[in-house]
C-alpha cells in the first residue's frame, strides 16, 4: 500500500519507504495495542480477501497531539468504495466503547480533501490547522468529534 504514488503523496511519506519503515510502523503499532489499547487493523475485502489498508486509532505520546485519533490509509484501488468511512466508524465506536474520551481527533494534512470527506461524513468538524512537532513542514487540520 506504501509503494502506491497516492499514498505517499497524501500522507507526505518519501518515496524510497521500504520493508524497514513497514516493520517499524508494525512494531509501534502493536506497542501502541499492548500500552496504550489503542491502534490500527489490517482492513481486508471480505467478498476477495484482498488487502485494502489500515485503519483505527492513533495514540502517541507527544506533547502537542490531542487525543485519540481515528484514522485510515488504504490501497487507491479501493478508495471511493466506502471502506474508510466504515472502518473510521467502528473504529469510533471501538475507541468510546474501552476508553473514558470526551473526544476523538483526525489530523488530515490541508490538501488531503478526500481524508477531510471522510472525516466530515463520520460527523467530524474542523477544529484548528497547525503544524505538529513530529510534522513541521506541513500544516494539519485538527478535526474534532465529541462523543455523543
Amino acid at each position: 500500500m506504501l509503494q502506491a504514488p497516492e499514498v505517499r503523496a497524501s500522507l507526505h511519506l518519501p518515496d524510497d519507504i521500504g520493508r524497514e519503515q513497514a516493520w517499524n510502523a508494525i512494531a509501534a503499532q502493536l506497542g501502541q495495542w499492548e500500552l496504550r489499547g489503542t491502534g490500527q487493523w489490517a482492513a481486508v475485502e471480505k467478498a476477495s480477501g484482498e488487502f485494502v489498508g489500515r485503519l483505527g486509532s492513533y495514540w502517541p505520546e507527544r506533547a502537542d497531539w490531542p487525543g485519540i485519533e481515528i484514522g485510515w490509509a488504504l490501497h487507491p484501488r479501493h478508495w471511493g468504495k466506502g471502506y474508510a468511512t466504515e472502518g473510521g466508524r467502528a473504529t469510533i465506536d471501538y475507541v468510546f466503547a474501552h476508553h473514558d474520551v470526551h473526544e476523538v481527533w483526525s489530523l488530515i494534512l490541508e490538501e488531503n480533501t478526500r481524508s477531510q470527506g471522510v472525516a466530515r461524513r463520520l460527523g467530524f468538524e474542523l477544529f484548528d490547522t497547525r503544524f505538529t512537532s513530529h510534522f513541521p513542514d506541513a500544516p494539519h487540520g485538527f478535526w474534532r468529534l465529541p462523543r455523543a
